[in-house]
């Protein structure tokens, strides 16, 4: 699993900086606290959320605040009903073990909690495990603060 989010890291710092920034759609205002979203660490370290993603499936996602994209799994890309061919991946990063395959998406919308952001850039990974939540997302959130084992976004 280290080398998998190792990867992800990789792939987001070589792919996320070549996508343009968007925006968040936060009713009531951004970074109103009635808007906040408490995630708690899970047993392995990590932060979890489940997020509705184009409107149409709840995806669980570990939240990396280091990587740059959000990455779906082939398995989670299907269930959201994008466009990808396995067959087709390209080259999109280099990670620990080597090149890391995979295809470019753009998602439309991604919702956690009341936290909704547009035209989210991401990458699907060739043998992906878990989804991972990144910057492509979390830039766009006014406020994504850490404290012991609690992650707030809002």
């Amino acid at each position: 699993m280290g080398k998998a989010v190792f990867a992800f890291i990789v792939i987001g710092l070589l792919i996320g900086f070549s996508w343009p920034a968007r925006h968040a759609r936060v009713p009531g205002g951004a970074g109103s606290l009635a808007h906040e979203v408490v995630l708690t660490r899970g047993s392995t370290g990590h932060f979890f959320t489940d997020a509705r993603v184009n409107g149409r499936a709840d995806i669980h996602f570990v939240v990396d605040t280091g990587a740059t994209i959000v990455a779906l799994t082939v398995d989670d890309a299907r269930d959201l009903g994008l466009d990808i061919d396995p067959a087709r991946f390209d080259v999109v990063g280099e990670g620990a073990g080597g090149a890391v395959r995979g295809q470019n998406v753009m998602i439309d919308r991604i919702t956690v909690g009341d936290l909704t952001v547009e035209h989210v850039p991401a990458v699907v990974l060739e043998g992906g495990t878990m989804s991972l939540l990144g910057q492509s997302f979390l830039s766009h959130i006014d406020h994504v603060d850490i404290s012991g084992d609690y992650m707030s976004l809002h």
